[in-house]
């Protein structure tokens, strides 16, 4: 049965979007991975599955390339919010995601913005596997941690150029003080306003971009008192903008774009 679907990318972080709207959801683990598959299959970082919802406009489900389930990815739900809008002719809708009701507006420039909620600094929400100081972890380099959704650590660094992303970031994501695995990010600050992020991504490996890893990165700076409450984040693929106010919910800001659509077969 043919599977019809849409590819887009944000800053190089690329995802495909399949409407199930009106649909039973079909997409298991083991479909994830072979859509995922990039010499066998369509291949992406994210896989979003859009459904119906009561108290939404839709509900989005994510995956990894590996089947892996994740609760949030910020460049996905960008795309998911762009299509829907374009489809409804309005400047905002509402997506349910495990994170919860996550409002997306329309920024000038073909950009989207969403409101992915407040992070969560506790030790037992990231989770860690043990009470600690998630602003800075005890082990080599001293990370910090938090959770957008999915869990995140934050190493901050000299030279980012300077770092084998693809040689650390496999031990890192799977240390033990991480029980559900962890994304790991390295942070150069250039200045208070401008970071440059390279990412090993949980279940993905190294991305072009991620949405929610920017959003933790630049979190867990303004907590280390490095970065104002407004932050462009320079990713392998591009640009987007982080807003905190220490408080609330974190604003992801940047363009999405697609790439192509069609049917996947052999499903």
């Amino acid at each position: 049965m043919p599977l019809p679907f849409v590819k887009m990318h944000a800053h190089g972080d690329d995802f495909i979007i399949i409407d199930r709207r009106g649909q039973d959801d079909l997409i298991t683990a083991q479909i994830a991975r072979r859509l995922g598959n990039r010499h066998t299959g369509i291949g992406f970082n994210q896989l979003a599955v859009v459904l119906d919802c009561a108290d939404a406009a839709a509900r989005v489900k994510f995956w990894n390339p590996n089947g892996t389930p994740l609760a949030t990815c910020g460049s996905a739900t960008r795309g998911v919010a762009d299509r829907l809008m374009h489809e409804t002719g309005t400047q905002s809708v509402v997506l349910r995601t495990d994170r919860g009701l996550l409002t997306c507006t329309r920024a000038p420039g073909r950009q989207v913005a969403v409101n992915m909620g407040p992070p969560s600094l506790g030790w037992a929400d990231v989770p860690l596997a043990e009470a600690m100081d998630t602003g800075a972890l005890a082990i080599d380099g001293a990370p910090a941690a938090c959770s957008m959704g999915n869990p995140h650590c934050t190493y901050f660094v000299d030279d980012v150029a300077a770092i084998d992303v693809a040689a650390l970031g496999p031990a890192l994501e799977v240390h033990p003080w991480f029980p559900a695995k962890t994304n790991v990010h390295f942070v150069q600050v250039l200045d208070r306003r401008h970071i440059r992020l390279r990412i090993w991504e949980r279940g993905g490996g190294v991305p072009l971009g991620s949405g929610s890893c920017c959003c933790a990165a630049v979190v867990n700076g303004i907590r280390r008192g490095l970065l104002d409450d407004t932050v462009a984040v320079q990713c392998d693929g591009g640009t987007v903008t982080v807003q905190w106010d220490g408080q609330g919910g974190v604003i992801l800001t940047g363009s999405v774009e697609p790439i192509m659509q069609g049917s996947a077969y052999g499903l």
